[in-house]
C-alpha cells in the first residue's frame, strides 16, 4: 500500500500563492494516479485536480483551471499542487489521494490511499 503525507498548506492572501506536496512511501514503485482534493467547512469533498503516473495526462476542475498546476516527480515520489492567483473561496483543508494504475480519475470513491489533509487559508 501507499502512505501520503501532505505538506505547505498556510494562509495567504487573496491573490497569493501555495505549494502543496504530497510525498508518497510504501509501494510507491508501483504506478499510481494521484488527485488533489477539498473539503470547506460545512461541504462535501470535492475533485481539484489529478494527474496520471507518467504525468502525461492531467485534469483540472473548472473553478481551478488556468490558476492551479499538478506536477509530479516520480524520482522523489512526490506530487506538487502548484496555486495561484488565490481566492477566499479556495480555502478549504486539501487532500492527496492515490489509485494504483494509469488513469486519473475525478471520483472520490476510487482513490484507495488518502493523506491527513493540510489547511489552506486565503483572506481577502
Amino acid at each position: 500500500q501507499v502512505q501520503l503525507v501532505e505538506s505547505g498548506g498556510g494562509s495567504v492572501q487573496a491573490g497569493g500563492s501555495l505549494r502543496l506536496s504530497c510525498a508518497a512511501s510504501g509501494r510507491a514503485s508501483s504506478p499510481y494516479a494521484v488527485g488533489w482534493f477539498r473539503q470547506a467547512p460545512g461541504k462535501e469533498r470535492e475533485f481539484v485536480a489529478a494527474i496520471s503516473w507518467r504525468g502525461g495526462s492531467t485534469y483540472y476542475a473548472d473553478s481551478v483551471k488556468g490558476r492551479f498546476t499538478i506536477p509530479r516527480d516520480n524520482a522523489k515520489n512526490t506530487v506538487y499542487q502548484q496555486m495561484n492567483s488565490l481566492k477566499p473561496e479556495d480555502t478549504a483543508v486539501y487532500y492527496c489521494a492515490a489509485r494504483y494504475g494509469y488513469t486519473i480519475v475525478v471520483a472520490t470513491s476510487e482513490y484507495t490511499y488518502w493523506g491527513q489533509g493540510t489547511q489552506v487559508t486565503v483572506s481577502s
